[in-house]
């Protein structure tokens, strides 16, 4: 494992929620998920350390536009430099663990970041960029120093980088981004996780960890069906993890919240099954089915889940034949409409328009694993959209 010598670039998709949102936190609970074309693109190039650093990251995400990072003295990994880690510093640190653990040589290189996923003025739009950075760090470090990884260990990877930073979220974003295309998760257990990835560590490495089953964990690529996404932005950013966290400390223990988990969990095996089947009329009862359990989930925990600028988008899709809900979180952000094929398209999007709901130019996007990281730029860049459904198991 020798860094590479010329570069590497990645990219990483944003994501988008269909169904089983909040449920899908509970270890074992399923959602379904879509990859999006737009995607977060890391450039990885050497560098001579200097100064004490190992290299400099660049991203307008950050208020200066870049921060060094170095390798830490007392272990030789990654941490940031004048200020706490963040998703990108912990995917450098979780891939160059299992470099050295392999025997490799770490190496000093720049990273730079550029975003598809939010406004020009910042204001996010749900598409899931603190996964879809961390993702494609991983796959730019990882080929940085020559690991091959397919999708569900650049899942695994990313979902320990993700889980040192933010402890509470599914991790379904990072499933859409690494495997792409329509997805089948299930988050695992996290307290399994945190204890098994502690062993590992006593024992000097995380490589065992990424080849064994994670309790609870369902990480599958589904077949793509016929109903068509169409995809309407509020406007309003919302902050997932403190919505989450807020409708879960209000609705653990509930009877009310069980009844939720259960309902989910039956409202998400019959979305599948009917997404295997290709079935138009059941896809779309087990979408309003879903945004009916949202609701009462909103009610249990006293937070509002879908707002009346989401709840408008949906009045719409339904007006024009198809079915709708907020996706992701909620509490602003964005919805989607699955629309069958008789669907008029341009009037559904003339009429979220009309009502101040933006639509977004977004479409299910799929890739090889083969196709997600290159030495050659062109070549991330190459469009894979045609690539054929895998399935991805732990």
């Amino acid at each position: 494992m020798t860094p590479h010598a010329d570069g590497v670039v990645a990219r990483a998709p944003g994501k988008l929620y269909i169904a089983g949102e909040y449920a899908v936190v509970e270890p074992g609970h399923r959602a379904v998920l879509v990859a999006v074309d737009r995607f977060i693109t890391l450039r990885v190039t050497p560098c001579s350390p200097a100064g004490g650093y190992a290299g400099t990251i660049r991203s307008r995400l950050y208020d200066t536009g870049s921060r060094p990072w170095r390798h830490r003295p007392q272990d030789g990994l990654a941490e940031a430099v004048g200020g706490d880690d963040d998703y990108v510093i912990s995917a450098i640190r979780v891939v160059e663990a299992l470099v050295a653990e392999g025997g490799g040589r770490l190496g000093s290189f720049n990273l730079g970041i550029s975003s598809e996923l939010d406004e020009a003025d910042g204001r996010k739009l749900g598409l899931g960029s603190s996964a879809a950075v961390t993702v494609a760090t991983v796959r730019a470090v990882a080929g940085f120093y020559g690991l091959s990884l397919d999708d569900s260990r650049v899942y695994k990877l990313a979902m320990l980088a993700s889980d040192a930073v933010q402890p509470i979220g599914s991790g379904g974003d990072i499933a859409a981004s690494a495997v792409t295309g329509w997805v089948d998760y299930a988050s695992p257990d996290r307290v399994w996780l945190r204890r098994a990835r502690q062993r590992a560590q006593a024992r000097g490495g995380t490589g065992d960890l990424l080849e064994s089953d994670w309790p609870g964990l369902c990480l599958r690529r589904l077949p793509v069906p016929s109903v068509r996404l169409q995809v309407g932005w509020t406007g309003a950013p919302a902050s997932t993890p403190a919505l989450v966290a807020d409708v879960q400390t209000r609705s653990h223990g509930a009877d009310d919240y069980t009844v939720f988990l259960r309902d989910s969990q039956d409202c998400l095996a019959r979305l599948i099954t009917a997404i295997e089947d290709d079935d138009a009329a059941r896809i779309m009862r087990q979408i309003a089915r879903n945004r009916a359990l949202l609701a009462g989930l909103s009610r249990i925990g006293g937070r509002t889940i879908e707002t009346t600028e989401l709840a408008r988008l949906v009045e719409i899709a339904l007006d024009h034949g198809a079915t709708a809900k907020s996706s992701g979180a909620g509490g602003g952000d964005c919805g989607i409409a699955l629309c069958p094929p008789a669907t008029d398209l341009v009037a559904l999007r003339a009429a979220w328009e009309t009502a101040g709901i933006r639509p977004l130019d977004l479409s299910v996007y799929s890739q090889d694993s083969s196709a997600a990281c290159a030495a050659d730029p062109a070549e991330a860049r190459a469009d894979s959209s045609t690539a054929s459904p895998v399935k991805v198991t732990p």
